[in-house]
C-alpha cells in the first residue's frame, strides 16, 4: 500500500532525515584508521538520544546494533565490531532515526587513507549514480524510470549492480511500499505522484553483482570478495524536481576536514 504523506508530514521526515546527516557528519568528524566500527555505533547512539530520536535499526528484526557498518567487500548490514579500521579500508555507515513519528534512513561510503584508482571510480560513480537515479523521482515518471537510470549509468563502467537488495518507501515504518530497485526497465513499475518518499539507495559492486549472507545473518558481502559501495538519500517526489530531505553538505564538510579520511574522488 502506497502512503502519500502531507506537506506537515513531509516536514517532520525532513527534520529525521536532517538529524540522519548531522549524525553521518558526527562520524565523519572523527572517522580514522585505528578506531573500531563498535565505538562508531556508540557515538551514533549517544548522539541520536542526545537529539531525543531513537535508532531505527536497534532491535529491527533482531539486528543488535544502532547502526550497520559495512567495511570493504561488505555491501550492506554490517555489525559494528571491535576490529580497528585500517588505512585502505572503505566503510559504508548506515544510519536510521525515529523522531516524531517518523523515520529518516541514508547511508553514506567513507575512504580511510589511499585507496587504488579503482575503488576511488567505484566511489565516485555510485555517489554521482545516486543523483542520476533521483533525477527521475518526479511524479509523472515511475519507479523502473529510477531503477533503470542508476544501472545504466554503473553498468556503463562495467560494475556490478546488486539485484537483491532495494531501496523502499519510508515514512512512520521504515520500509514502505514501493520497492526501488537498482536495476529495472524504464516505463515500468508504479506510476509515482507527489508527496511520495523514498529511501533511494545504489549498492554498487567493483566485481560481480553476486551476493551472499555471512555466518552473522545479516552482513551481505560481495562473492568475489570486491569492494562495494552504498550511497542513499531521502527524496520526496515532486512536480518537476525531486525535493532531497537529508542533506550530504555538513557530510562533505566534515569528510574534507579530516585529514584521515580521502575526498579527493570529488
Amino acid at each position: 500500500m502506497i502512503k502519500y504523506k502531507t506537506e506537515d508530514e513531509i516536514k517532520l521526515m525532513q527534520t529525521s532525515a536532517l538529524l540522519v546527516s548531522a549524525a553521518l557528519a558526527e562520524i565523519a568528524k572523527i572517522l580514522k584508521p585505528g578506531l573500531t566500527t563498535l565505538e562508531l555505533d556508540k557515538l551514533a547512539a549517544e548522539f541520536i538520544a542526545d537529539h531525543q530520536a531513537t535508532p531505527s535499526f536497534l532491535n529491527y528484526h533482531g539486528y543488535p546494533h544502532n547502526i550497520t557498518t559495512s567495511v570493504n567487500d561488505a555491501v550492506v548490514h554490517g555489525f559494528p565490531n571491535k576490529t580497528p579500521l585500517r588505512d585502505g579500508d572503505i566503510i559504508t555507515v548506515d544510519i536510521g532515526v525515529y523522531k516524531n513519528g517518523y523515520h529518516g534512513d541514508h547511508a553514506y561510503t567513507f575512504i580511510l587513507g589511499e585507496v587504488n584508482a579503482a575503488v576511488m571510480k567505484l566511489v565516485r560513480i555510485t555517489k554521482a549514480s545516486l543523483y542520476e537515479g533521483i533525477k527521475y523521482a518526479v511524479s509523472g515518471n515511475r519507479i523502473g524510470d529510477i531503477a533503470n537510470a542508476i544501472q545504466v549509468f554503473n553498468e556503463n563502467e562495467g560494475y556490478g549492480v546488486v539485484r537483491e537488495l532495494v531501496g523502499h518507501g519510508l515514512g512512520r515504518d521504515m520500509h514502505e511500499d514501493p520497492q526501488v530497485p537498482n536495476y529495472g526497465k524504464r516505463g515500468s513499475g508504479i506510476l509515482m505522484k507527489e508527496n511520495l518518499v523514498l529511501a533511494i539507495e545504489p549498492m554498487i559492486n567493483l566485481g560481480t553483482r553476486h551476493v551472499y549472507t555471512d555466518t552473522d545473518g545479516w552482513t551481505i558481502r560481495t562473492k568475489d570478495g570486491k569492494p562495494s559501495v552504498h550511497f542513499e538519500h531521502d527524496v520526496c517526489v515532486k512536480k518537476g524536481e525531486a525535493f532531497i530531505l537529508s542533506d550530504y553538505t555538513p557530510i562533505e564538510q566534515a569528510e574534507k576536514a579530516n585529514s584521515a579520511l580521502n575526498s579527493s574522488y570529488y
